[in-house]
């Protein structure tokens, strides 16, 4: 942007997801047993391909799905603080230039990516260690909110840019280990309904997404304070905590939609 204008940024955006685009498109297969990459051992554990969608118990999966969507709403307004605001801040909090804050804004951004993959594989390996669903989700979702939280606490109390750096990095990358984990816990709740309850979890991140930018805009230009937004992301990162031991992923939801039944079972009775 600095080099070439605002726009050239998009052109490069939009050639590398036309690319994108291209290879999902040549790879991508509907039925896992089509895909080259998927073992017999990996087909052997999932669930049968469905030939006609089942009619989906809307409320009852709901509502089993609502505690999951309010810890991905408190995760949500993190991610989307970070991806609205950062460039901002370092740009308007410590008078850089525009290229600096890209560069300090992408190491932060680095760090989450590092997050994205460690705590999917973190978690596989739990599971497989202890075959403990809950100890594998929840509890990794608790415990790395709860770090992220701690991360951005020395922001509120330093105002120095090497500390600024080093805490929203690791505050990115614990927020970003919590992904792999709840993806997978829609999948863990309900394998028949799986679209369905990530839609719904889903959600809580597509309402932060609308909720936080405006909320930071707001409080940075009423109090005339950087700082201040992320303290709002960790009062939510904390009920996050919380609310994470509601998730429940080693129950798994059955819903008789003839009937209208649904319940809970445990997946390792």
């Amino acid at each position: 942007m600095a080099a070439y204008g605002w726009r050239m940024a998009f052109y490069i955006s939009g050639a590398l997801s036309l690319v994108w685009v291209l290879v999902w498109a040549l790879t991508f297969t509907e039925d896992p047993a089509d895909h080259p990459g998927v073992s017999p051992e990996e087909l052997a554990g999932l669930p049968a391909v469905r030939k006609k969608n089942a009619q989906v118990p809307w409320m009852p999966l709901a509502k089993r799905m609502l505690p999951v969507t309010i810890v991905y709403f408190c995760y949500g307004w993190t991610l989307w603080l970070f991806l609205s605001w950062i460039p901002q801040y370092f740009l308007h909090s410590y008078r850089l230039d525009l290229k600096e804050s890209a560069l300090f804004s992408s190491s932060v951004f680095f760090a989450g990516v590092i997050g994205d993959t460690l705590g999917g594989i973190i978690s596989d390996k739990i599971f497989k260690r202890t075959g403990n669903l809950k100890r594998a989700r929840s509890q990794m979702v608790a415990v790395c909110l709860l770090l992220a939280l701690l991360s951005l606490l020395p922001i509120l109390f330093n105002h120095d840019l090497l500390i600024s750096i080093i805490s929203l990095s690791a505050g990115f990358f614990f927020a970003e280990m919590t992904i792999g984990p709840m993806w997978a816990i829609p999948m863990d709740i309900a394998p028949e309904f799986s679209g369905t309850a990530s839609g719904m979890m889903n959600t809580g991140s597509a309402l932060a997404a609308i909720m936080s930018p405006v909320v930071s805009g707001y409080v940075i230009d009423r109090f005339d304070n950087w700082e201040l937004p992320f303290f709002g992301s960790m009062v939510l990162m904390a009920i996050g905590v919380l609310l994470a031991y509601r998730m429940h992923p080693e129950l798994k939801f059955v819903g008789e939609t003839s009937r209208g039944a649904h319940h809970a079972v445990p997946l390792n009775p």
